[in-house]
């Protein structure tokens, strides 16, 4: 652990002289706390022969922010990179404590020891206003301080049954309320101002991620679970209300993912508590549940959620898609073509614990194309698997870099490094 903070501590000098100084403004040599909000265009999704610009000067920023992302991978130790992989809840970061709502000298030593890609925070985390914003404000502080990666600061807040700051009156903030509402009025500009109204009032508190929208198309025959949290039973509909929210998020400064891919909408039972299973065959499928992550994928999401449904007519073996390199490689970056960050659903969840330690979950991740192992059982115990895996081959480092480098990519334009 001692070599791993003094390599954490010096990183800042080695990354600096790899750039060359002020090559390229970036958060990670800033001494103070990033907000780093983007302006109202950076999130936008680039337009076609975007970059242009009198002598190339719009090529030219570009290739050095390329530079710029590539020499601080390259100046990250293994042990950095890997912990620059787990998005984990709080808790997972501090010893003996079991509700973190402040970030003290702790949760310091925590990312100081670990200095995970993110964090993602829950009710319990969240007393008030003052308190998130100061908690978060220090653990961005914390990050700047030790010369890190900047972190995602991460929140379920979807609206209706699943939100962690609309449901508490101390934040005084209204519910947007179900996203089946929304689908049923067919109004896209509603979906959007949802997502504003949701980014509006996450942003100040320090949060720069939202794991939302929901793109299942639930089928309410088969099951009822996200019967709420779904735009609706019409693939169309709900292509048209993600494609919505998903331009309201990044339209109002808020990085967004897209779950739960490659869709649970007609999946019996919750992956929280166990195994479960779709039917369908890649065919249909394509035919209906990728319709709304297409829409996503099309109006720039950043991030997907891949669920862990059991596929036995595509994936042998009772293996869950988050784990399947069938599904995170083949249909979501081969077929769908997306190339920004694939975030496992939580690998807490029953479906993963009741079949896989903490380290093989992981691990299998990773293999399958993944690039965020979310919130795993025990997150260090998970992190020790990945680099006991990258020591013995199972995984090589270069393939740790590939998740990495789009995970700094995502941070270098929307939240900075």
């Amino acid at each position: 652990m001692g070599g791993l903070m003094e390599s954490v501590t010096r990183r800042r000098f080695v990354w600096l002289a790899a750039l060359g100084a002020g090559t390229v403004a970036l958060g990670g040599c800033e001494s103070g706390p990033r907000e780093q909000a983007p302006s109202a265009t950076a999130f936008d999704t680039p337009a076609e022969g975007a970059g242009a610009s009198d002598d190339n000067g719009g090529d030219s920023a570009a290739a050095e922010a390329e530079a710029a992302l590539m020499a601080r991978v390259e100046a990250m130790t293994l042990e950095q990179k890997v912990a620059q992989l787990f998005v984990v809840a709080p808790e997972a970061l501090v010893e003996g404590v079991s509700q973190v709502t402040q970030a003290g000298d702790a949760t310091h030593e925590g990312v100081r020891t670990w200095p995970v890609g993110g964090i993602v925070y829950f009710a319990a985390n969240l007393v008030d206003p003052d308190q998130v914003t100061a908690m978060l404000a220090n653990v961005r502080q914390f990050y700047a301080d030790d010369g890190n990666v900047a972190p995602f600061l991460a929140v379920d807040e979807e609206g209706g049954t699943v939100v962690r700051v609309a449901d508490n009156e101390a934040f005084g903030v209204q519910d947007v309320g179900d996203a089946s509402a929304l689908g049923a009025a067919g109004d896209e500009a509603a979906a959007k101002s949802a997502a504003e109204q949701i980014a509006a009032y996450l942003k100040p508190l320090g949060f720069n991620l939202d794991f939302a929208p929901v793109c299942d198309v639930v089928d309410p025959l088969r099951s009822d679970t996200m019967g709420l949290r779904s735009f609706s039973s019409d693939a169309n509909v709900c292509a048209a209300m993600v494609k919505a929210e998903v331009q309201g998020f990044l339209g109002a400064g808020m990085l967004c993912c897209a779950k739960h891919f490659p869709g649970i909408g007609s999946a019996p039972g919750d992956s929280h508590t166990g195994a479960i299973t779709v039917e369908k065959t890649a065919e249909e499928l394509a035919a209906v549940d990728f319709v709304p992550f297409k829409a996503a994928i099309e109006a720039g999401v950043p991030m997907i959620m891949v669920g862990h449904v059991d596929l036995p007519n595509i994936v042998e073996g009772a293996v869950p898609a988050s784990l399947s390199s069938a599904v995170a490689q083949g249909m979501l970056r081969d077929t769908l073509g997306f190339t920004g960050i694939i975030v496992t659903d939580s690998l807490a969840m029953g479906a993963i614990t009741d079949r896989y330690s903490a380290a093989e979950a992981a691990v299998a991740a990773l293999a399958a194309g993944c690039d965020v192992p979310l919130m795993p059982e025990n997150f260090r115990k998970a992190y020790q698997g990945v680099l006991d895996a990258v020591a013995a081959g199972e995984l090589t480092e270069e393939r740790i870099d590939e998740s990495v480098t789009r995970i700094l990519k995502v941070k270098q334009r929307y939240i900075g490094l």
